[in-house]
Formats: C-alpha cells, structure tokens, sequence
C-alpha cells in the first residue's frame, strides 16, 4: 500500500541510505497533532518508519525537528480541535486510551529493525521525550533538552520508566523523576541520555558521519544484533549466549558474509544486500 504522506511530519529518503522523518510544525515547536487519530503525528510517525524498515534502499533512520525543536509532545488543549475523540474522564478510561491507542505506536519505533537514531536539535517534552528514548541512539547539541510529564501531574510513561532507569541508573532516574526539572544538554550526556553532544552547528554533520559509519557495516549483523541487545535486558546470561549461537549460524551462511570475505580477497569496499 502506497505511503500517505502528511504536511507535519516529513518522510526524506537520501540516496546515501539515510531516511530523514522531520517534525515539521515549527511554529508549535514541533507538537503533535491530532492525538491518536489516523492522520496525527504519531500514528504517521509509525506509518514512516515501517516504511523505512521495508525499503531495502533505506539503511537508517533519523527522526529530528524542522526549527528549534525536537518535538514538544502533545499541544495541550488541542485534541478536540484537532480531530481526537472526546474521551469520558476516569483511571478507567485513561487506562484505556494509553494502554490500546499510545502503547502501540510507541512499541513501533523500538520494534524497527534498522538502526534508530534521535537527532535531538531543541527541546524534547513528554511524548517527544518518549521518542526520542525509544530510538537507539540519541545525538544532542546545547539547545537539547528533556522533560517528561512529571510537571503536568503525570508519571514517566510511554516507555520512559522502562527504558531510564536501563539508562541513567536507578538512582539518577529516581531523582529526575523527584525534581520534574529540564535534563540539560550537559548532564543528559553526563548520563547516558544523549550518546554524543555536539555544538548545533554541526550536529546535522556529525549525524550523517555516524550513519555513514553504520552504513559501512553489514545490516544483517546491525538487525540481528539489536534483537539480542534488546532480548538481553531481560534474559539471562545463558539464554543470550543461545541466541548468538543461533544468529552466528544464520549470519555465517548469508550472502554479506559471503560478500565480506570475498571484499576482503580482492581488496575492495563490499556491497551488502541485508540477506
């Protein structure tokens, strides 16, 4: 089925193998829009990446912000006008409405296959902060920073206390969680939140210089690996130990391995097919 494409979130495919998927509601500081609806940003935002995932051209994915923003979270007060349904007020229905319409589109982007990178370009608060956690790696500059929903009365949901504490550390995520303040740039690193900080100058240049590096690598290994990583936050040493086991016999019969030890005879760059 053809990819409907949207004016508020941008699908930018590269002929490097890069996917660029943007944030395009500046003037909002890139909040959400529509809630859950079928046009809204997170739905088309899960809609993109699997299409990312499904296109053998694309190698990486890059999510980040058009303007000063990553993505701000939801536009409080929006949601009627925007096209989501009222909903009736109560844990009940609350409960609901994350656990069957946000837990979903959260678990597609930690489900891609591909390597996942944030681009984190300015502020990234509650839903934006969710995103930007579930991608594999999180690159930053100054203007970055990070706030759930503590100050709005809410937990650190969406995958936020699942994938922290596995992050910063449990007491450091504790008192973020304490303080309800901004993460800066500097201790979001200091922690572990951004992989690299970089002056915002050049953070469009150093993301496109570690997805050439990922890109120079073969994707097979770069997918198989992931799930083992992923797996093993919640396995024990042995089960993780037959999980290599088993990807080492399917990665030594691929058609990459194959390609690498041939470029390696001939002294050539390999061309990798992802199979």
């Amino acid at each position: 089925m053809e990819l409907k494409l949207v004016d508020h979130l941008l699908y930018e495919p590269e002929d490097t193998g890069i996917l660029w998927i943007k944030f395009n509601r500046p003037e909002k500081m890139n909040a959400n829009y529509g809630g859950t609806g079928p046009d809204s940003t997170m739905r088309k935002l899960g809609e993109y990446m699997r299409a990312g995932d499904d296109d053998p051209d694309i190698r990486v994915i890059v999510l980040t912000g058009v303007g000063r923003g990553f993505n701000s979270g939801a536009e409080l007060g929006a949601a009627a006008r925007d096209g989501e349904p009222a909903r009736a007020p109560g844990a009940d229905s609350s409960r609901e409405h994350f656990q069957h319409d946000f837990h979903p589109l959260f678990t597609a982007i930690s489900d891609i296959r591909k390597p996942t990178i944030a681009m984190v370009n300015g502020p990234a608060v509650g839903a934006g902060f969710d995103i930007a956690i579930h991608c594999d790696i999180r690159m930053g500059c100054e203007h970055a920073r990070f706030q759930p929903y503590q100050a709005l009365g809410q937990i650190i949901e969406n995958g936020g206390s699942y994938f922290m504490p596995r992050i910063m550390g449990i007491g450091r995520a504790l008192e973020f969680l304490y303080t309800s303040g901004f993460l800066q740039a500097e201790e979001a690193y200091r922690t572990g939140v951004l992989n690299h900080l970089v002056p915002c100058d050049n953070l469009e240049q150093e993301t496109k210089a570690l997805c050439d590096r990922i890109i120079q690598n073969p994707p097979l290994v770069q997918w198989i690996g992931k799930r083992i990583l992923r797996a093993s936050l919640e396995s024990s040493y042995d089960t993780v130990q037959q999980l290599c086991a088993n990807a080492s016999g399917i990665l030594g019969a691929s058609e990459d391995r194959l390609e690498m030890m041939k470029a390696v005879r001939e002294k050539r760059k390999p061309v990798f097919k992802g199979r």
